[in-house]
């Protein structure tokens, strides 16, 4: 049967040198499971590989969009399922990896079709919700969306925003569009994860986001700025940023900024993937590969 190997966690815990090396082991490539990675304009800030570790083995789903476009877990379930199928022609192994929990969810159980919003739907949101905060999202999904505010993550703005979008577009709440019901795959699934003790975690994360700083950040999201409001740079290392820039905060203090915002994003995602218990976890991705390549030889 065919087989896709996960390697998942959090964020700077090692998990691409992991999915090379066993994506060489196999002979095969890997598919990225990062919602930010996909698009050509922003490297630095989403931590993508190197050109060597691209150059080991090959890779599908980095570069592979322009920040111009939006992609979703709903797009990422189809490009995923068929860049598996032509990694498959070949091969009977592919090794997907990546801290987006949503994305391999999207992938291992399928997602529900939830209808996208316009552009200007979704920009009026953004703009609201710069100018008001998270109290006035709370609250309108609250008045407007009770259903989906019942079980919301209501600290979660994006969360809130996707809620509004589908309310503003279809007159209808989210939840109408969500089922639950997992699709059931024709291939086979191992699910591992890797982890690090926290201080080395948050050690890892630190010099991270000063080599990023090393490497040009502050340049790279000059270069988006017509693009702040892409979903892609609504997040952890791009929003800081954009405050520098808009004079809110000092340099030092969005780079603190991004290191703490990080360690919090690490944590959100080791919290996720926990829940799931057919994920394995490896510290440091100890015994990873001998133990996945003993699953596929029995």
């Amino acid at each position: 049967m065919k087989t896709v190997i996960i390697i998942a966690g959090p964020t700077a815990a090692g998990k691409t040198a992991k999915a090379i090396e066993v994506a060489q082991h196999f002979d095969t490539a890997v598919i990225s499971a990062d919602s930010r990675q996909c698009y050509r304009e922003i490297s630095i800030g989403t931590a993508k590989p190197s050109r060597q570790e691209m150059q080991a083995v090959p890779h599908y789903f980095i570069d592979s969009h322009s920040i111009r476009e939006e992609v979703s877990a709903g797009i990422y379930e189809k490009l995923a399922l068929s860049y598996a199928a032509e990694v498959w022609k070949d091969r009977d192994v592919v090794v997907m990896c990546g801290g987006t929990g949503l994305y391999i969810k999207a992938f291992c159980e399928g997602i529900d079709s939830i209808p996208a919003a316009p552009a200007a739907v979704r920009t009026a949101i953004q703009e609201r919700y710069e100018k008001e905060g998270l109290a006035w999202l709370q609250q309108e999904v609250q008045e407007k969306d009770p259903a989906f505010y019942a079980i919301a993550e209501i600290q979660n703005p994006h969360r809130l925003i996707r809620a509004l979008e589908v309310l503003y577009t279809t007159g209808q709440s989210i939840t109408i569009f969500r089922t639950g019901n997992a699709v059931q795959r024709d291939f086979n699934i191992i699910k591992t994860a890797i982890t690090l003790p926290k201080e080395q975690l948050h050690a890892n994360i630190e010099r991270r986001v000063h080599q990023m700083v090393a490497d040009g950040l502050l340049e790279e999201v000059r270069a988006v700025l017509p693009y702040r409001n892409h979903n892609a740079l609504q997040t952890v290392g791009y929003k800081e940023v954009f405050d520098y820039l808009d004079a809110k905060i000092s340099w030092d203090e969005a780079v603190e900024q991004i290191i703490i915002h990080t360690r919090q994003y690490a944590k959100r995602q080791l919290t996720w993937f926990r829940k799931d218990k057919d994920f394995k976890w490896f510290e440091a991705g100890k015994g990873l590969l001998e133990e996945v390549a003993q699953l596929l030889k029995t």
